[in-house]
């Protein structure tokens, strides 16, 4: 990956997000333009969705604890995963299928290893494990349990993504 094509790369990302917003399936979106000369293959696309989610996921959990400093990690983490969620329904339906009826084992290795990672994550951060204990991944699964049963898929009409900031000082600048 270049300079030049990490823009193209960047935006194709994007529109297979709205798409698997839209949808909600729990389906790649393959067919979205772009994705086989900036992904190639299914398995990079789902590398590029795994990231993405661990970085919303993080970002979630750092702004929840920086709100509420008071606030108990236990719950801030579940929180976040709940707005993660909420923020990228596509990506989440998409990553519970793969994890649920993995195609190929490179996908279900793929999907396997971030699922762990993100249970490790999740408990690290409330604070109920060590980054390399053993029960890490056993303790974070045991929070995304705990929020997904408060979690509702947003219906698909809700879920269109509002113009980010810039976007919307471009619009008010246009006119």
């Amino acid at each position: 990956m270049t300079l030049k094509t990490l823009p193209a790369r960047s935006e194709t990302l994007r529109a297979v997000i709205a798409e698997a917003d839209r949808r909600l399936d729990g389906h790649l979106p393959m067919d979205v333009e772009g994705v086989a000369e900036n992904f190639g293959d299914e398995l990079t696309l789902l590398g590029a969705f795994l990231l993405r989610w661990h970085a919303r996921l993080s970002g979630r959990i750092e702004r929840e604890i920086l709100l509420d400093e008071s606030a108990d990690l236990e719950s801030a983490v579940v929180t976040a995963w709940r707005a993660a969620a909420a923020d990228l329904p596509g990506v989440r339906a998409v990553l519970d299928r793969y994890r649920e009826l993995p195609l190929e084992p490179a996908l279900a290795a793929a999907v396997a290893r971030g699922t762990i990672n993100e249970h490790a994550m999740l408990a690290v951060t409330a604070g109920l494990a060590a980054p390399h204990d053993a029960s890490a991944a056993r303790i974070g699964a045991r929070l995304e349990a705990q929020a997904r049963a408060t979690y509702a898929v947003p219906p698909r009409e809700r879920t269109r993504r509002r113009a980010s900031f810039l976007g919307r000082l471009r619009s008010a600048l246009a006119v």
